[in-house]
C-alpha cells in the first residue's frame, strides 16, 4: 500500500510540474509566405530553446505550409483519422528544426457541421496535450467556423505590415473574429517593422478596437524587414539554421521568449494614436 501511495504522489507531482499546453492559433493578412516563415521560424525558435512544439496547418492549398518546408503530401490528415482512412501515426512528422508537424485536412477547411467535427476535435485536443506549445496556421471554413471549438479558446494572433491597406484589412479580420467568436482578448504581430514601429500599428489598432468593437488587443511583437528570411524559407529552412546572426534570426528569439510567457505577460494598456500612424477606419 506504501508502495502505491509513493507512485501516486510522484505520478501527480509529475503532472503538476508539467507547463498547461499553450495553443495559439495564427491569422494573416499578408501573404501565405509572409504567414509560413513566421510559423516556422518561430517553431524552430522555440524548439532551440528547448520547448515541444507543435504546428498545425489549417490551409489546404497545395502552395501551403507543409509544402513549403518539404513535407510530403502522402502525410495523412487529422480529417483522415476522424474518418477512420488511416492511423494516427501518420499524421505527424518530426522535422529536423526540432518541431513536429500536422494538417488538418487536404481539400475543404472543416466547418462546425462536418459530420465527423466531434471527432476531430478529439484528436485534435489529444494532440495538442503531448506538446507544450502548439501553433496553428489558421483558416476558417467557408461557414466563417474555426475547424475545432479549441482554437476558440486558445490564443488568437493576427499578422499584420505597417502599410494602410494591411491595418485596415486586420481591422476588417478583427471585426470578423470578434463577432463570430465574441469578446475576447486578440493578439498582433507587426511585420516589415522596427519594435517602434509595430507599437505604433498596435497602438492605433488597439484603440479602435476596444473603441469600436469591446475588443482587447495584446501586443506580442515585431518581425524586421530582412531578407535572410525569404532566402532561408525558399530553402525550407528556418533563418536561425542558414543564418543565425541575421538580425531577423536574433528577434525570432526575442518573440519566441514571449510565447512561453504567462498568458497575461502580452497584455498591455490600450494604446493612443501617436504621431504618423492612423487606422484609417
Amino acid at each position: 500500500m506504501a508502495s502505491y501511495d509513493i507512485d501516486q504522489a510522484a505520478g501527480l507531482r509529475r503532472m503538476l510540474e508539467r507547463p498547461v499546453p499553450r495553443l495559439f492559433t495564427f491569422f494573416s493578412v499578408l501573404g501565405e509566405e509572409e504567414k509560413s516563415a513566421m510559423l516556422i521560424n518561430l517553431a524552430a525558435s522555440l524548439s532551440q530553446a528547448k520547448h515541444s512544439v507543435l504546428v498545425v496547418d489549417g490551409d489546404v492549398a497545395s502552395t501551403g505550409l507543409l509544402t513549403r518546408i518539404g513535407l510530403r503530401h502522402d502525410v495523412a490528415t487529422l480529417q483522415e483519422v476522424a474518418r477512420m482512412e488511416r492511423p494516427m501515426v501518420e499524421a505527424t512528422r518530426r522535422l529536423p528544426e526540432g518541431f513536429s508537424m500536422a494538417r488538418i485536412a487536404r481539400r475543404t477547411v472543416p466547418s462546425a457541421t462536418d459530420p465527423h467535427a466531434g471527432r476531430l476535435a478529439e484528436i485534435f485536443d489529444s494532440l495538442i496535450e503531448q506538446a507544450e506549445i502548439t501553433l496553428v496556421n489558421g483558416v476558417l471554413a467557408r461557414d466563417l467556423s474555426l475547424p475545432v471549438p479549441t482554437m476558440e479558446m486558445g490564443e488568437i494572433v493576427i499578422q499584420v505590415s505597417t502599410t494602410a491597406s494591411s491595418i485596415k484589412s486586420a481591422y476588417v479580420l478583427l471585426k470578423s473574429l470578434s463577432d463570430r467568436i465574441g469578446r475576447r482578448p486578440f493578439s498582433l504581430i507587426v511585420n516589415d517593422a522596427t519594435e517602434a514601429e509595430a507599437r505604433t500599428v498596435y497602438a492605433n489598432m488597439a484603440q479602435a478596437a476596444s473603441r469600436y468593437l469591446a475588443a482587447q488587443l495584446n501586443f506580442i511583437g515585431a518581425i524586421p524587414a530582412d531578407d535572410h528570411i525569404r532566402r532561408a524559407t525558399g530553402q525550407g529552412r528556418a533563418v536561425m539554421d542558414v543564418f543565425p546572426f541575421a538580425g531577423a534570426a536574433l528577434a525570432f528569439q526575442r518573440l519566441s521568449k514571449r510565447f512561453t510567457e504567462g498568458p497575461d505577460a502580452a497584455r498591455s494598456a490600450y494604446g493612443m494614436a501617436t504621431d504618423g500612424a492612423s487606422l484609417g477606419v
